[in-house]
């Protein structure tokens, strides 16, 4: 199965509010494992960037200002996510801004070139409730070196969101491998051997005694319980034969 991990960067917190694209990162999974192929482009939004968003991923206007429109970079953005399933951290964030994008210049939505999108940060809270879910954090509870991460940044954030999503669900892949996978000849050889090899079980049969006690705490339990004991036969069972 062909996957992108996405994520983008933006001037704002609400594409509704005019917030636009300024950065997309993308990295791409085969079979579960990086390819090595990714999509990354700075984007001018023709409009300011919110102080608050620069203090996030530290990307300027000023940086952005030979940077292509949205338009210009579209067809290649669309090529490279074309029938893949998106892995996306917060995916209703990201994909609301795209397909503001994508709608803004009358074409189709990521639903309409993807064949699915799956939220790590679902994913993450399902598997953990309660539990931070942050891209940081949970790189720090699967061992991923961030150190690199002192801004946010759509391509280095996707690189390490691919490698969250790998062991967030490495543990579905081996138990999906142990299910089809069929045994080597030499493993059934040996657990053939073990079988054998294995000596009888040896049986204890109670004494009078033992079976005594047992039925006086069975006729306990009835007593009770009004009479009922699950364990206990009625009398008509037990008597004996006229």
């Amino acid at each position: 199965m062909r996957q992108i991990v996405l994520d983008t960067e933006t001037t704002g917190l609400d594409w509704r509010n005019g917030d636009r694209v300024i950065e997309i990162g993308c990295v791409e999974l085969f079979s579960r494992g990086l390819t090595g192929r990714h999509f990354h482009v700075y984007i001018n939004p023709g409009r300011p960037i919110a102080a608050e968003a620069v203090a996030v991923h530290g990307i300027t206007e000023e940086f952005l200002a030979d940077k292509p429109k949205f338009a210009d970079v579209v067809e290649a953005f669309e090529d490279f996510v074309r029938d893949a399933e998106l892995v996306i951290h917060n995916a209703s964030f990201d994909v609301g801004f795209l397909d503001c994008e994508l709608e803004l210049l009358g074409r189709g939505r990521l639903s309409s070139l993807c064949s699915g999108v799956i939220d790590t940060l679902r994913l993450a809270k399902e598997q953990n409730p309660g539990k931070k879910a942050s891209l940081d954090a949970l790189c720090e509870r699967y061992s991923i070196d961030n150190a690199r991460r002192e801004l946010h940044g759509a391509l280095l954030d996707a690189e390490l969101l691919a490698e969250v999503y790998l062991a967030m669900t490495r543990g579905q892949e081996s138990l999906m491998i142990g299910l089809e996978d069929e045994p080597a000849a030499s493993d059934v050889a040996s657990a053939a051997a073990a079988l054998s090899a294995r000596a009888p079980l040896q049986v204890l049969r109670p004494s009078a005694a033992e079976l005594q006690a047992h039925r006086a705490v069975l006729e306990e339990i009835a007593k009770a319980n009004k009479g009922l004991c699950l364990w206990l036969p009625p009398e008509s069972e037990t008597a004996a034969p006229a």
